[in-house]
């Protein structure tokens, strides 16, 4: 007579126990929001919603002024755009710059943490120098640079005549040097940043498939290859989209070195929308430039996270 009472019991227990597991993850999941708040909040505060007033104000004819109107204009700002060849002449230098600096900074990165990873006398020194550049701020870094670049007291001009090679130049204003020069900043600004992901990817790699590698005869070379390189592509692969979106939405450094200039050469897309905005006073216009920023680097994002879900699906 017990087990059918027990059976008979058993259902309830079941139900209730049911809907207290129910209630149960229902509140971890309330939980779970209220400690994640205090970290969305500021997004949704400071990104997201600055982000959507943006893309609104992109299709109005907002000015400075405190008593001019603002107006409905549709897409006629992104019209304009079109036939902006100033805009697309700093597109296209935006993106020789963010080319030009990430291609070179990442080789360059690589090898100085392959340089760092080897059991080195003082290496702790040489990782703290590496990374001096990246505590600096870039105000101070172009200031710095500046005065490098300076075509009387600078210390490069000061060797190029001290070497007997000429009498230097003014790099930051020739038409054919001021890009380059701007480059150069920008790969010796950036590098330690790469340098350190690219450092912790190779200290992840397991030291065992090194020695597995040389006791069957292989090269430095065939190991890095074979072993190193394919353990460090996932961070390669990281870190130089992260450094190609930075590079391209580049402003303080640019802005302290050149200002744009000379003859708008090193005019970044984000310092022409600067200037439309805050020297103009084109914030709608300003507004769809930033528009068209955001769809490229969401075009690229795409592409890129495709090909890495891809090449995840192959492996």
């Amino acid at each position: 007579m017990t087990l059918p009472t027990a059976t008979k019991r058993s259902g309830p227990r079941g139900r209730r126990g049911g809907q207290d597991g129910r209630a149960g993850r229902a509140a971890r999941d309330r939980a779970t929001w209220f400690l994640v708040l205090p970290a969305l909040i500021p997004i949704l505060v400071l990104s997201v919603g600055p982000l959507l007033y943006g893309i609104a104000l992109a299709f109005t004819d907002a000015q400075s002024g405190r008593t001019r109107s603002t107006q409905w204009i549709g897409a006629l700002n992104f019209q304009d755009l079109l036939h902006d060849t100033l805009f697309w002449d700093s597109f296209r230098i935006g993106l020789l710059w963010a080319v030009g600096v990430t291609v070179p900074q990442f080789f360059l990165a690589l090898g100085l943490a392959l340089l760092l990873n080897e059991k080195l006398r003082m290496r702790w020194l040489a990782r703290a120098l590496a990374i001096i550049p990246w505590a600096m701020p870039e105000v101070v870094v172009g200031i710095m640079w500046r005065l490098v670049y300076n075509p009387d007291a600078g210390i490069l001009n000061e060797t190029i005549r001290d070497l007997g090679l000429g009498d230097g130049r003014d790099w930051l204003t020739g038409l054919a040097t001021a890009l380059p020069a701007v480059i150069l900043v920008g790969i010796w600004a950036g590098m330690p940043q790469t340098t350190v992901a690219l450092l912790a990817g190779l200290q992840n790699t397991p030291h065992e498939l090194h020695e597995a590698a040389a006791l069957d005869g292989a090269g430095a070379w065939r190991r890095f290859r074979t072993v190193t390189w394919p353990a460090l592509k996932p961070v390669a692969l990281s870190i130089t989209a992260l450094n190609f979106i930075w590079n391209f939405n580049a402003f303080a450094l640019v802005y302290v070195l050149t200002s744009g200039g000379p003859g708008g050469r090193t005019r970044l897309p984000m310092l022409f929308a600067y200037e439309e905005a805050f020297r103009y006073g084109q914030f709608g216009y300003a507004a769809a430039m930033g528009c068209v920023m955001v769809a490229v680097i969401s075009v690229i994002l795409a592409c890129y996270l495709a090909g890495r879900l891809r090449g995840g699906e192959d492996t």
